[in-house]
């Protein structure tokens, strides 16, 4: 079985918060299991969490990859599957988590920020997002005795998840793509696949020294944007694995 398997079916064991319904919830230093839920965790990064974290830091891609993650690929598509080590010790703990609580709270993974609901989204027929939203109630969890009301959708707002779910979604719909030409990257498409996705300073670096804008209808302007902003150098590097790795994007094109 797949991971990207693997993860459907632990949410499908979830019960569903199905769309306008409730859930009482709240996390805070007062409760009696607060960090609790900071250690022993499978926690996938993806591209835009990456991002945010290393930018936060203020660490070079090189350093943050060699501290801070594990490196695979996915078996169906071959993209990078990348994960947050844990603290070699008794709780693997995260290495964020502090007494006081997470220290890299304002840019903390997406994954973190959705806790304790569990997101899964899809493509339909006609390439649209659908999303489903699952109730992650862990037996530790005391924050579910709280009495504050939640929708999903005023949860993802009060958690700041708009553009984390945006980026991950456009990354998603890229792995989706692949997929469905029925073949995974090969080893020089997985390198150019985490360089471009998370490693947005090298990656800037590869445009200059390759003159990659150069065979690209990319504006001078656009060109300026990619080099001084890390999220649209991202955009635009999940428009070029696109075009690289599928022949064709929507979003971007070879210059004629």
């Amino acid at each position: 079985m797949s991971e990207h398997d693997a993860s459907e079916d632990f949410l499908d064991s979830l019960p569903e918060l199905e769309a306008g319904k409730t859930f009482a919830f709240s996390c805070h230093p007062g409760i009696s299991c607060f960090n609790a839920c900071c250690g022993d965790l499978n926690l996938m990064m993806t591209p835009y969490d990456v991002l945010r974290l290393r930018t936060s830091l203020g660490m070079d891609s090189k350093k943050f990859v060699n501290t801070h993650l594990e490196i695979s690929r996915t078996p169906e598509t071959g993209f990078p599957m990348v994960r947050l080590r844990m603290l070699d010790n008794r709780k693997r703990s995260c290495p964020f988590v502090r007494d006081s609580g997470c220290s890299v709270y304002l840019n903390r993974p997406g994954a973190c920020r959705t806790y304790p609901l569990g997101r899964a989204s899809r493509l339909d027929d006609d390439g649209n997002v659908i999303e489903q939203f699952f109730i992650v109630k862990e037996p530790h969890c005391n924050g579910f005795k709280e009495t504050k009301e939640w929708t999903s959708t005023e949860w993802l707002k009060d958690q700041g998840l708009e553009k984390y779910n945006e980026v991950n979604d456009r990354y998603m719909r890229l792995m989706t793509k692949v997929r469905r030409m029925g073949r995974a990257l090969d080893d020089r498409q997985l390198n150019m696949a985490f360089l471009a996705l998370f490693q947005i300073d090298n990656f800037k670096n590869f445009i200059k020294d390759m003159n990659v804008f150069s065979r690209l209808d990319v504006s001078e302007a656009e060109q300026n944007a990619i080099y001084e902003d890390d999220e649209k150098c991202l955009d635009f590097a999940l428009n070029w694995i696109e075009l690289v790795v599928t022949g064709e994007c929507e979003n971007l094109s070879p210059k004629k």
